[in-house]
């Protein structure tokens, strides 16, 4: 009996492990980066009632400049509030630091760069700034509201980073005090009209720069409705991702930016109520004087409506419409997106304005990577554990017993686990599952945790919006696939459970084949057929393996992904609309044979079905055609137009995330157009495609592709038509009109074809007659 609870103890210890280590781990990793946001003084929050706890660093805004002296002042309405600040803050969390922020934007911008233009007024602000830091108990200082302006002022701007860095550190010296930080906003893109911030001076004398991505389109100024923090932009606006790449080309540390997060958004009035679309015409602000209104606001407000907002996770937006009322703000969902894009790209953080906007803290929470049930499982774990812990006890103990007559303590082991396995966890849908995917095997977390080596580094190929992809090894010696749901990934049960029960349904050469699913110990993990030379987007951008793709090979994919795609539309028993076909989502054998992977966000039709509307915007950028961005539709044509995006990837070897042109200011669809149009297309194709036979095959390829992407569903061809049209059975094709998300002007798209009269006649220019057989 001793032996037996010996194993119960074990049993125990485990639970312990499964249950907390998860935690230990995750707050580890919150901890090592900047949490940042700003308290506005004039606000009617009550400084006791912020959450400190949730935050790193907090700032107390704003001081101003005084402009006949250069001190800093501080309004004696609110000046209490700066000297209780830090004290009230760090009651709640006493690790948390503050700063004192100065305002010198907008109409105290005179004020600010008449004080940089002479070495006297800057010493003056200098030495004030830090005594007034000291003064009220801050750790630090921020500059809030500079922009790029004249050249001149930047000089002046490098000037006085260097000079106030060299006084934080004289100052520290000479008190014995730890140096104040210096911190400053900045602008989403580091330059205007080719006035560019002091990049080293801020290198150098900052401790980081929180950019400000956000109100890039306001009610008051634009007269069209569009979201004013967008993450991504497939139509070119000013959107956040182009910001932070302009930093970087300009040689600034991502390490060293902090992601500026809104907790405000924007109201417009529509021209049209019935035209509601993003980029709809609008007269001006909506619900507050300048459209502006809070996250909690906003929240309140759209209670009192029965509209639904809608998440688009292509610009990465929530938005809402009410009547005339358009209204656009980030919730969990794009507060989640902006912070795990800024730990991929290696930023150092967050900076959240401003703090009293928040609705019970739930941004702040989404933002740190809590919701509320995971910010109160500690505290639950405390009052349940004792009880499962005795519980646990007295069924192992009592199971072991009664098992070790009959079987070997081993399989007393074995058995009291899945026992309290099928306690524990809860089985996702089982029954839907396994009537819908029979055909599939269920695999153990040990049998798959076995074959990933404990999902270690080396094993892992790579991470999609799903989560992490590790290859693995069966102890029959298969090679596997794992896609193993991410904690914090925008995707979940409702991808798992689609990916299951479609793919199940499936059987091509050109899809590939689902293995089987894991749902133990609460994981949600996909188990496909290894596919040895990975997914088209490495051999496509990766130029060590680029020359694998000669025009033999090139074709083959092409006809490979067509054909996939037609039986998704046409030969199968529904109509199938992928909604995520890109580069990296064609997986390749070993005989390079395209499979096309992902169902996760695929949706079926009824063969008499044309369209659908989804409030949940989802896809990949670049990708997502103009009337699934603005409206939420999507039909067949949704994937031509992912496909023709794809068709201009593998004949070009280009990327789609990146700028073209003389000007570096086409997208690639643009840049394909321009060419095509001048009869210059020869210049966007690969040049490792040096094949003079192929000429004329590549540019019908990259004409198809451009018919693929036109701004109206209605002008793309189908896949059949694509098909046809490749294998060249019709003979001539129509001309493309400017693809959608165009920055190009409006012209007559009427007319002769701009490249050669052989070019639109050519007969033999099949897709077919040029694979090697």
């Amino acid at each position: 009996m001793r032996h037996h609870f010996s194993m119960a103890s074990k049993l125990v210890t485990l639970l312990f492990l499964l249950h907390f280590l998860p935690l230990k781990s995750y707050c580890s990793t919150q901890q090592s980066w900047i949490k940042a946001g700003y308290y506005y003084s004039g606000s009617e929050t009550v400084i006791s009632d912020i959450n400190s706890k949730l935050f790193t660093h907090l700032l107390c805004a704003f001081a101003y400049i005084n402009s006949s002296n250069y001190h800093l002042s501080i309004n004696s309405s609110t000046e209490q509030k700066f000297f209780t600040f830090t004290n009230t803050v760090k009651l709640k969390n006493p690790l948390v630091t503050t700063l004192l922020s100065v305002w010198v934007g907008r109409e105290d911008s005179p004020i600010f760069f008449s004080m940089i233009n002479q070495s006297s007024f800057r010493n003056s602000f200098i030495q004030s700034s830090i005594e007034s830091a000291r003064f009220y108990g801050f750790h630090g200082i921020d500059l809030c509201g500079v922009l790029p302006s004249k050249s001149s002022d930047m000089t002046n701007l490098d000037t006085l980073l260097n000079e106030w860095r060299i006084a934080v550190v004289s100052e520290a010296k000479n008190s014995s005090k730890s140096e104040l930080l210096l911190v400053m906003s900045g602008h989403y893109l580091p330059a205007l009209d080719s006035v560019s911030y002091p990049i080293e001076s801020m290198m150098k004398n900052l401790d980081w720069v929180h950019v400000k991505a956000y109100d890039y389109y306001v009610p008051r100024i634009n007269n069209f409705t569009y979201t004013h923090a967008a993450l991504f932009d497939p139509m070119n606006g000013a959107n956040t991702d182009s910001g932070i790449k302009e930093w970087k080309r300009r040689g600034f540390l991502l390490s060293k930016l902090v992601l500026g997060l809104p907790y405000h958004g924007y109201a417009w009035t529509l021209l049209d109520p019935n035209n509601n679309a993003m980029g709809a015409p609008a007269i001006g602000p909506a619900v507050t004087a300048d459209g502006s209104m809070g996250y909690k606001f906003i929240k309140s407000f759209l209670r009192s409506f029965p509209s639904e907002p809608v998440y688009n996770a292509t610009y990465v937006v929530n938005f809402c419409t009410i009547g005339p009322t358009w209204v656009n703000y980030d919730d969990v969902e794009a507060v989640k997106a902006k912070v795990s894009y800024a730990k991929q790209s290696g930023l150092l953080g967050f900076n959240v304005f401003q703090v009293g906007n928040d609705d019970n803290w739930v941004l702040s929470r989404a933002a740190q990577g809590e919701d509320d049930d995971q910010h109160n499982k500690s505290h639950r774990l405390l009052i349940i554990l004792p009880t499962a812990v005795a519980v646990v006890l007295l069924l192992s103990s009592i199971i072991c017993y009664l098992q070790s007559r009959v079987i070997k303590s081993r399989c007393c082991i074995d058995s009291v686990k899945r026992l309290l396995y099928k306690v524990r966890i809860k089985i996702l849908d089982a029954e839907d599952l396994n009537g819908n995917a029979s055909n599939l095997q269920v695999f153990s977390y040990s049998a798959i945790n076995a074959a990933t080596n404990n999902f270690s580094s080396e094993n892992k190929l790579g991470e999609g919006g799903y989560g992490p992809v590790y290859k693995g090894k069966l102890r029959n010696g298969q090679e596997i696939a794992v896609k193993r749901l991410s904690r914090t990934s925008n995707q979940g049960l409702e991808e798992f459970k689609n990916e299951v029960t479609l793919t199940a349904r499936l059987q091509h050469v050109n899809l590939v084949r689902l293995l089987g699913y894991c749902t133990e110990r609460e994981e949600n993990m996909l188990i496909y057929e290894y596919m040895p030379n990975r997914s088209l987007d490495l051999c496509l951008f990766d130029p060590s393996r680029c020359s694998l793709l000669d025009w033999g090979k090139r074709v083959d994919i092409i006809e490979g992904v067509t054909q996939g795609l037609l039986y998704l539309q046409e030969y199968s028993n529904f109509i199938i609309v992928h909604r995520d076909l890109k580069a990296s989502n064609i997986l390749l054998d070993n005989e390079m044979t395209p499979k096309i992977s992902d169902f996760g966000m695929a949706r079926i039709f009824g063969k008499d079905e044309h369209e659908a509307n989804t409030g949940r915007i989802v896809g990949t950028y670049g990708y997502v055609p103009p009337e699934y961005v603005k409206k939420g539709i999507y039909s067949m044509k949704y994937d031509v137009y992912s496909f023709g995006v794809l068709l201009l990837q593998i004949i070009s070897g280009k990327r789609n995330t990146r700028y073209y042109g003389t000007h570096d200011n086409l997208n690639l669809l643009d840049y394909a157009y321009e060419l095509w149009k001048e009869g210059r297309g020869f210049e966007f194709i690969d040049p490792s495609l040096d094949d003079s036979c192929s000429y004329y095959k590549l540019l019908r390829c990259m004409q198809v592709a451009l018919l693929c992407v036109q701004e109206n569903p209605v002008d793309r061809p189908s896949m059949l038509e694509v098909s046809s049209m490749l294998k060249n059975e019709t003979g001539a094709i129509n001309n493309p009109k400017k693809p959608a998300f165009s920055i190009q002007r409006d012209e007559n798209e009427e007319g002769k074809c701009p490249l050669q009269e052989k070019m639109c006649s050519v007969d033999d220019a099949t897709i077919s007659q040029v694979v090697p057989r």
